[in-house]
């Protein structure tokens, strides 16, 4: 006894035989490919890791071992092609959230759930009934792709509704696989993460970023057998191309640098307070999350005067009190791109030292090290920061300087030390390990900001070509 009607017995079959694990050596990696037949017809499915496939292996043995039918046609057991088939994009894009959550930076946190919730409304299966966007996007980026609300209770009241239509109404994984519709709703998913919500379209990089949640929300279908391979593969979509190098333009040069640290020691409140955080932008380079955490153990060396020495460690980018699990809205983290426990030098210009060293006289630490604080300890705001470098630019800029781009936001000073590194003729390896950044992308970033090293090349040339004449 099959379990099958005539129907099905022509659909599905239980001769199925399982092939071991083929490696595929790439120039960047190994895949690893799982090849199985069924009635005949060979199936495979590759994998990015070893582990991966084994667990799709297994995953197959085991429903064969169970006496489960195997789909003719995708080769997949009856059972998984069935979860496949109810599975809608939204119970999928809450799984998604809930896989990534625990291991994801805060800052990825909110990637993710700004992608899904942009494509969500895409992946529709029908318009009636269909909830204001607003709402729509509250319940999404506000509730569904935030585990911890979602799985604290019963959501706020005036999103139940909504909740509830988006959970009936979103379109089933296998959609994505029809030869007729699926690349249809691929490409309108695509579509709608190049649109910002005022309907400009977005940036080269903000589109790069949110395809490849995209992808790789798919990729976690595909892994969990409700996809037979990613449909984005399927269709012939280009993101504009992201521009990466930085804006000559935002670049400000030595005089003025000292004249706008100047502009804000001179504002009254804080802003005495946070003339070293942009002195550590301007002259080591670092990160606003990074200045911000800085604290006196991430000072290496400092003499009365000369050169000193900082040894980073850490930042506390802020996200919303939603995205972190201590519930503040900044979180420390080591530092970006790096191991949690690695640590970057970078050294201390003679003109830092003094800032610092008049900042630890006037202010001294926090109880935790920290070197910026309020009057009363409290953490240093955004809005406060940003308002004082704002104030600080109408202080001492021009007009027309004011109005251009120049030192426009305060992580423009890290441009500017990176750009005069570089200038100076010191070598990309060591700037690149001053600044935290890969060689590659260093100079990708900063290809537009050195300059007049054409004149000195033209030069060596035609020193080298005079030598072989006189030889």
């Amino acid at each position: 006894m099959t379990g099958l009607d005539d129907t099905e017995e022509s659909r599905y079959s239980h001769s199925v035989r399982i092939w071991d694990l083929r490696p595929n050596s790439g120039k960047r990696r190994t895949t690893y490919t799982v090849r199985w037949v069924v009635a005949g017809k060979e199936n495979q499915r590759t994998f990015a890791s070893r582990n991966l496939a084994h667990a799709f292996r297994a995953k197959l043995l085991n429903y064969i071992q169970r006496g489960a039918a195997f789909d003719k046609a995708t080769g997949l057991p009856a059972p998984m092609l069935r979860e496949a088939q109810r599975r809608p994009w939204y119970q999928h894009a809450c799984q998604y959230t809930d896989m990534k959550w625990p291991s994801a930076a805060p800052k990825s946190r909110t990637g993710i759930a700004e992608s899904l919730a942009t494509v969500t409304p895409a992946l529709l299966a029908t318009d009636r009934g269909r909830p204001p966007a607003e709402d729509i996007r509250r319940a999404l980026y506000g509730w569904a792709f935030i585990p911890p609300r979602r799985k604290s209770g019963q959501p706020p009241a005036d999103l139940v509704s909504t909740l509830r239509w988006l959970e009936r109404n979103t379109i089933a994984l296998t959609d994505l696989e029809d030869r007729t519709r699926g690349p249809e709703l691929v490409r309108r998913a695509l579509d709608t993460l190049a649109v910002r919500l005022d309907g400009q379209a977005a940036s080269a990089k903000t589109i790069a970023r949110k395809r490849a949640i995209l992808y790789n929300a798919l990729e976690y279908a595909v892994e969990l057998g409700l996809l037979t391979d990613n449909p984005m593969g399927r269709v012939a979509w280009k993101a504009p191309k992201a521009t990466e190098s930085v804006d000559r333009r935002v670049v400000v040069d030595r005089r003025r640098a000292r004249t706008l640290l100047t502009a804000v020691a001179v504002q009254p409140g804080v802003a005495s307070r946070i003339v070293a955080m942009f002195a550590l932008m301007y002259y080591a380079a670092l990160r606003p999350s990074e200045a911000l955490d800085f604290r006196e153990e991430n000072i290496a060396e400092l003499p009365s005067n000369g050169w000193g020495e900082l040894l980073l460690g850490n930042s506390s980018p802020r996200t919303g009190t939603a995205w972190t699990d201590s519930g503040l809205s900044r979180e420390r983290r080591g530092l970006k791109h790096r191991a949690a426990d690695d640590t970057r030098p970078v050294p201390a210009h003679p003109e830092l030292v003094e800032i610092l060293h008049c900042h630890l006289d006037h202010f001294g630490t926090a109880s935790d090290g920290r070197l910026f604080v309020g009057p009363r300890g409290g953490s240093i705001g955004d809005s406060t920061y940003l308002g004082v470098w704002h104030r600080a630019r109408a202080y001492a800029l021009t007009p027309a300087e004011y109005r251009s781009p120049l030192a426009r936001v305060p992580y423009d000073l890290r441009h500017a030390a990176v750009s005069t590194w570089l200038n100076a003729g010191v070598p990309a390896t060591q700037v690149a390990e001053w600044a935290g950044h890969s060689v590659a992308v260093l100079l990708r970033v900063y290809a537009k900001c050195i300059v007049g090293q054409d004149r000195a090349a033209r030069r060596r040339i035609e020193e080298a070509m005079t030598s072989d004449d006189d030889g």
